[in-house]
């Protein structure tokens, strides 16, 4: 009986190992897949997430001095909701991963889009740019995530600290 349980045992261990490596690529998945919809960086959206909820896709903050909420993997901000409310996407529809990370990435190009591929771009997902040291959060967990990634991936990157 007891070779039984250990073989039971390392069955489920496995099937854990198994599914939580599963769930980690499909939300990679979901990050490059977002990118390239809209023309941004994969690692970068996952730099973020990073930055933003430590990659945690029911992370709620209400603790903002402008009394906003952040949903989410991408911590999406409360002041999106009317528009995505237009779009039949609820505060609720945030903790969804895909579209969570489909909707960090449209907030980002549109930071791209208002600031070029600079450091102000990723302090405007972050709400705030100047005097805000938030892109380098972001850059420190891209490089992280960019180790095998090849030159043009890194070179990339470095649009995003010039000018500062």
């Amino acid at each position: 009986m007891a070779v039984s349980k250990n073989i039971l045992a390392i069955f489920f261990l496995f099937l854990t190992i198994l599914s939580s490596s599963a769930f980690a690529d499909q939300e990679d998945n979901y990050f490059v897949d977002a990118g390239r919809y809209y023309d941004v960086n994969h690692i970068l959206l996952k730099a973020i997430a990073q930055a933003e909820s430590g990659q945690n896709p029911n992370a709620l903050n209400c603790a903002n001095n402008n009394g906003s909420c952040d949903y989410g993997i991408m911590q999406i901000n409360s002041v999106h909701l009317p528009m995505l409310n237009k779009h039949g996407i609820s505060a609720n529809d945030l903790f969804n991963e895909k579209t969570n990370i489909y909707i960090g990435a449209w907030v980002l190009k549109g930071c791209i889009n208002k600031y070029g591929v600079s450091y102000k771009s990723l302090n405007c997902y972050n709400g705030k740019i100047n005097g805000n040291n938030y892109y380098s959060r972001v850059l420190n967990n891209y490089w992280k995530f960019a180790k095998q990634a090849d030159e043009s991936v890194k070179k990339e990157a470095l649009m995003y600290t010039v000018e500062r």
